[in-house]
């Protein structure tokens, strides 16, 4: 077969990434943009003979699903583009059922990565977010590349075919409303948007140059009346600390507020994405690892000390926080975020690298992890064994690399008390996970 020919396949389970399983004459393919059970002609992307399985979108639907709805989205519909952009890529299914197809996602990962028995365990089922009934307008921060007519574009799955867009229906209403559309972006590489989930009169924008002087330019079109804070980068990334900000307007942070304490958020600073997470996840993690005052607690991945602050509070003066966290801005931030507390200790470092220190400084009582989406590795459960915390509360956004961890926590000495997963990422494949490890 060659890329961009069509089959007629019946759609099968669904699978981690977003992604159907069909088959044709014994090959596996992953098919995006359909449901489980429909009858459909899908257009090969990738269809190498030596590969080991194929890719295919879905281009016309024969005997559609009752959980097939019309698309929120013309741009990342994919019966009506051949390169529909990413970003949305379950906005063609009811939200109830994208929540059921990602409650099948969990039992399967737990199962084939986490090692666990379906006859000895209940899988957790996916929960709706409160306030997000439509699943539309969530999203705080926005990435956009930019075409070469300067506008802000996206591009579609494993695809580098760039269409420029107007709307962005998951964003917060304050970034579709603040005017970035109707800007010309012209010697920009990158447009990272974001706006406070407690204050959106106020709209970050972080501009990637790749011509000097553009984000210059480019900062003196955005509308008048909207406070907007524009950087600029050079020499790196602002994530990985590398490059320089250069604030050309405005203020450049964004203030937070969340279970009544105030977090500074700089422009190249980490936080939810989700209008809700903080809130819902700040009193989660509290809740589980139910932390008592005079406890040692540890924050590992700990960004700008959203979980950090209420532990600090929870355990008083007679306690010890230690928030750690590896990105300089973020780091930075929770210095900032938590200077009224004596009690925490804020450690700039990697955690499989600081871990074992904090471990023989403290008798830790309890560790919070919140890691990227690759997890945790090796080392750092290695390093939870020998500290012999007596529990853990894992916070994930990914089910494939949280399922692997906890066949490593589990193998350590700990057992998986208890897990929730919320749709914090609706209309996409993607969830969030909250668990509570017990030293067994």
């Amino acid at each position: 077969m060659t890329e961009s020919s069509t089959l007629q396949v019946r759609l099968g389970n669904i699978a981690h990434g977003g992604h159907t399983v069909a088959r044709h004459e014994g090959r596996v393919i992953f098919v995006r943009h359909g449901i489980p059970g429909e009858l459909v002609s899908v257009r090969l992307t990738d269809s190498a003979p030596e590969a080991k399985f194929w890719r295919a979108d879905v281009v016309e639907v024969h005997e559609a699903s009752e959980h097939r709805v019309p698309h929120f989205w013309d741009a990342a519909d994919a019966l009506k583009h051949r390169d529909p952009v990413g970003g949305a890529e379950f906005g063609h299914i009811s939200l109830a059922h994208q929540r059921e197809l990602k409650s099948q996602v969990v039992a399967e990962q737990f199962t084939r990565l986490g090692g666990m028995k379906a006859e000895d365990y209940n899988f957790p089922q996916v929960q709706e977010v409160a306030g997000s009934t439509d699943g539309l307008g969530w999203r705080t921060r926005m990435s956009y590349s930019v075409d070469a007519f300067g506008n802000l574009a996206m591009s579609g799955f494993r695809s580098n075919q760039l269409t420029a867009i107007t709307s962005m229906p998951l964003a917060h209403p304050a970034i579709e409303a603040s005017g970035i559309y109707a800007v010309n972006y012209s010697g920009i590489d990158r447009v990272e948007v974001a706006v406070s989930s407690s204050d959106d009169r106020t709209i970050l924008v972080l501009l990637s140059e790749a011509s000097s002087g553009a984000a210059l330019k480019v900062a003196k079109q955005f509308p008048e009346g909207v406070n907007v804070a524009s950087f600029t980068q050079r020499g790196g990334s602002a994530s990985d600390g590398k490059g320089s900000l250069e604030i050309l307007a405005g203020s450049p942070w964004l203030n937070e507020k969340v279970l009544g304490e105030k977090y500074r958020i700089t422009g190249e600073g980490f936080w939810q994405v989700h209008r809700s997470a903080a809130t819902l996840l700040s009193e989660r993690v509290v809740d589980l690892l139910d932390p008592v005052r005079g406890e040692q607690l540890a924050d590992l991945y700990a960004g700008a000390g959203l979980f950090s602050v209420p532990l600090a509070k929870a355990v008083g003066q007679e306690g010890r926080v230690f928030s750690v966290e590896g990105a300089p801005g973020t780091h930075a931030d929770a210095k900032k975020n938590l200077r009224d507390y004596p009690q925490a200790t804020v450690i700039r470092g990697r955690v499989e690298h600081v871990l074992r220190q904090v471990s023989r400084d403290a008798k830790l009582d309890g560790v919070v992890l919140d890691p990227p989406r690759t997890g945790i590795d090796k080392q750092v459960a290695a390093e939870l064994g020998s500290s012999g915390v007596s529990r853990i509360c894992y916070v994930s956004c990914d089910p494939a690399s949280f399922a692997r961890d906890i066949s490593r926590l589990t193998a350590r000495g700990y057992e998986l008390e208890h897990v929730e997963i919320h749709d914090l990422y609706p209309h996409t494949h993607h969830m969030e996970s909250i668990g509570l490890f017990v030293r067994r």
